[in-house]
């Protein structure tokens, strides 16, 4: 039965530096051994920025190709979220590359309003689910983990994804929902938050975790500060779980409008 390793890289973003944060991420993937997934925080090469416009890249841009260089000659499949620029709009959009350089993408359905985030970027509108070494992803962004309905499993995923820039002021928040998800969806559910202090002197503490289909945390490592941890994801334990707890057989049906 079919067995994914992902790694979590909790990290500090230096503000707006794209080449800087790319040069520190290549020495941080250059440590990991025998993964099959990296997942990186949002907005990992600038920060949580509100001003898109000198930081924007184009798809074609210098850190969505160095997602496709790292993820081919690592060979390993590589996300995390950039602000994009596109058609004069500008998107917090989610990039998941495969080992081939093939890449699908997201854009971040729930703008942070608080920050005013939906005043400086256009929101996406269709979640997607990616097939990936026989497990089924569901990527989403920080501010989407507010949202359940958004994120129900109605397509049966095995893993749930969450990127962010979450503040350490609400980080309790943050434990609390990643761990809901993982409960009402029945699945792996993986959170990859940011730490240090960002250009508007926010701090973030991180609390990178990985839950089971139960809600039982399964990453080991709890720190605050930059960290990398590798954890093995199992099909056959999850769908035990699902086989001998069927509640996502009773589910409600709906539908988002």
């Amino acid at each position: 039965m079919e067995e994914l390793r992902v790694t979590l890289v909790q990290t500090e973003i230096l503000w707006e530096s794209i080449e800087e944060n790319l040069l520190r991420y290549t020495e941080k993937i250059n440590q990991v051994q025998n993964t099959d997934l990296i997942v990186l925080p949002e907005m990992f090469s600038t920060g949580f920025t509100m001003n898109p416009e000198p930081v924007a890249e184009k798809e074609s841009g210098k850190a969505v190709q160095w997602m496709i260089k790292m993820a081919t000659s690592k060979k390993i499949a590589l996300t995390g979220s950039l602000v994009i620029e596109e058609n004069k709009n500008y998107y917090n959009r989610l990039f998941f590359v495969f080992p081939d350089g093939g890449y699908v993408t997201y854009n971040k359905k729930h703008l942070f309003s608080l920050a005013k985030e939906h005043a400086n970027y256009s929101a996406g509108s269709e979640k997607i689910i990616i097939n990936y070494k026989g497990f089924k992803i569901c990527p989403l962004i920080c501010y989407d983990l507010r949202f359940p309905v958004w994120a129900r499993n109605v397509e049966d995923y095995d893993v749930l994804i969450y990127i962010a820039n979450w503040p350490d002021k609400r980080v309790k928040a943050w434990d609390a929902l990643l761990k809901a998800r993982s409960i009402e969806n029945m699945c792996y559910t993986i959170g990859v938050n940011r730490v240090g202090k960002d250009g508007n002197d926010l701090f973030y503490s991180g609390h990178s975790a990985v839950y089971d289909a139960l809600g039982d945390k399964i990453s080991t490592q709890f720190q605050e500060t930059e960290l990398i941890e590798t954890i093995a994801l199992s099909k056959e334990s999850l769908l035990e779980t699902r086989k001998n707890l069927g509640f996502l057989r009773d589910r409600d049906e709906f539908s988002l409008k």
